[in-house]
């Protein structure tokens, strides 16, 4: 696919953008002129073809260090759907069910009255781990085994099945089952099944031969995640038992972590492709997860007012469903957004994926305007 420059002013794009949906850089144009971007990617696929694959700005914030094709970021959270998928492409295997409890795969795990806990209601935020329960550290976090023991060991914060509090330690519990049911780490998984195979650039952690093709994460000056969720609560507290900062994706821990809740690194065009690929119009009939598997991962698995976060989520599992519109005006579309603005989501109505990474961070979560105008973008092009 030829590489195309675009020249705006101060703002040079990069990339390829299909006839017809010359809409989708332009909303990616506005994002520099207008929203204050620093350095980001976009990528669209629309019925298995790709649309548009776009970046532009810098790598740092004194702009020296232009954006390339290849650049990561750490797409925080985003992490959660791409955990999402690979359980679905083992359910969709034959090798678990979404309504199998934890503790068929792994028996500890129903300790505390934790043993009705299935699959999806973990992959859902229902099981009543939002954190650990005692003074824990990064150290802690990134235990692997021991971490996940720890968590299997401890009594739920509420009761489970009756209401979703967002986790990180999700992170810890997923890949510890996946590797009980799959028998390889998520974080092997995704670099044999998903970059290897399929030639997606996406990551679970950060190899070092590809450290120098990482931008660093640019914090708002209010980037303060004890202000998008207080400390107010005990599941409040359990999930920033231990804190997490901006700086963090750039330490050699974080980078070797098997933490599928955050620390997923990936270009715009890894997200969109991964994201088209769950969809019917996949390319050359490499769909990754069938239609009745895909169908079990993205229905709401609950739609309840969050305990950790204190608004209404719907979750699927391992996917954040359209209930509230925050992928598009299609109620089937699902997709998981991270700290500070990365996105992916696929849309089965329209027939499209999407996926957004940047290094300038935004406080505003789902109401990031640049994520916002990246969206409306893809309905308005359509």
């Amino acid at each position: 696919m030829a590489s195309e420059t675009l020249i705006a002013g101060d703002v040079v794009i990069e990339g390829h953008c299909a006839p017809g949906y010359e809409r989708l850089r332009e909303g990616f144009l506005r994002n520099f002129r207008e929203l204050g971007e620093i350095g980001a990617s976009y990528a669209v696929v629309a019925q298995g073809e790709v649309v548009a694959d776009l970046w532009a700005g810098s790598k740092d914030e004194a702009r020296t260090t232009p954006w390339e094709r290849d650049t990561l970021v750490c797409v925080w959270s985003a992490s959660k759907g791409v955990a999402g998928a690979c359980f679905a492409m083992i359910v969709d295997r034959g090798l678990a069910s979404y309504d199998d409890e934890v503790s068929r795969y792994w028996p500890e795990f129903a300790a505390e009255g934790k043993g009705e806990v299935t699959i999806g209601m973990l992959l859902s935020h229902q099981a009543g781990l939002p954190g650990f329960d005692t003074p824990a550290t990064l150290e802690d976090l990134f235990a692997g085994e021991e971490a996940a023991r720890r968590l299997a060991a401890q009594k739920p914060m509420w009761k489970p099945g009756t209401a979703p509090g967002y986790s990180n330690v999700v992170g810890v519990l997923a890949t510890h089952l996946f590797e009980k049911i799959e028998g390889r780490s998520i974080q092997t998984f995704v670099a044999e099944e998903l970059k290897g195979s399929r030639g997606l650039e996406i990551s679970v952690g950060l190899e070092p031969a590809d450290r120098l093709r990482l931008s660093s994460l640019i914090a708002a000056p209010s980037m303060d995640p004890t202000k998008a969720v207080p400390m107010g609560s005990p599941p409040q507290r359990a999930l920033h038992n231990p804190p997490m900062t901006v700086a963090l994706p750039d330490t050699p821990e974080f980078q070797a972590a098997d933490f599928t809740a955050a620390n997923c690194y990936a270009t715009a065009r890894g997200l969109a492709g991964l994201y088209g690929l769950l969809l019917d119009s996949a390319p050359n009939g490499r769909r990754l997860v069938g239609p009745k598997a895909l169908a079990e991962a993205t229905r709401t698995w609950i739609d309840a007012v969050d305990v950790v976060r204190g608004i209404r989520r719907t979750w699927g599992a391992g996917f954040l469903t359209n209930d509230e519109g925050a992928w598009g005006p299609n109620k089937g579309a699902f997709g998981h957004g991270g700290w500070g603005g990365a996105f992916g989501f696929a849309d089965p109505t329209a027939g499209v994926a999407v996926g957004y990474v940047m290094n300038h961070m935004s406080d505003q979560m789902d109401l990031n305007p640049r994520r916002r105008n990246l969206i409306d973008a893809v309905y308005a092009a359509a």
